[in-house]
């Protein structure tokens, strides 16, 4: 029977941590394995792209395009998903349609800032759909199979001429 006080890890299961810096007896003593003297010896040095003075790959390289802080992730769903969700009992074609009910089902994983419904596919069942947006094509297979699509994007603004 084993006893408490005699539960132990097995012989070299565990290792110390190298101690650095703690004499030269320990393997890793004076410079620490800094090697000796200069920048890289010193503690916090910031050398991370430096090239010696010469222009660094990363300014040499040239610079395209932007990318929007501000632009919206889209959980994008096609027409093919969801006639196979619909199938497989998954989603309730009697019941309204929307992100938090596509999650439940498990037709996308998280809903990001919004559903997007893609047209590629076929669609018999009549859906009633809320999504944050969806293509021509999609739009026009869902009106095709009897269904009914609410887009939640906000409607743009005209700009107003004085």
């Amino acid at each position: 029977m084993v006893k408490l006080n005699e539960l132990a890890n097995n012989e070299g299961s565990r290792k110390k941590r190298m101690r650095v810096g703690r004499g030269e007896g320990s393997g890793k003593g004076k410079t620490g394995g800094r090697g000796v003297k200069g920048q890289k010896a010193r503690t916090g040095h910031g050398m991370a792209g430096f090239e010696g003075g010469q222009m660094p790959l990363h300014m040499r390289m040239p610079k395209r395009g932007f990318n929007n802080p501000f632009a919206k992730e889209f959980a994008e769903v096609n027409l093919w998903r969801l006639a196979k969700a619909v199938e497989a009992g998954k989603l309730d074609v009697s019941k309204a349609i929307d992100a938090a009910t596509l999650v439940a089902a498990g037709v996308i994983r998280r809903p990001k800032d919004g559903v997007r419904l893609l047209g590629q596919g076929e669609l018999s069942a009549k859906l009633n759909l809320t999504v944050y947006s969806a293509t021509a094509s999609a739009r026009e297979a869902i009106e095709k199979a009897g269904g009914s699509l609410t887009e939640t994007r906000p409607v743009k603004a005209e700009p107003v001429e004085a």
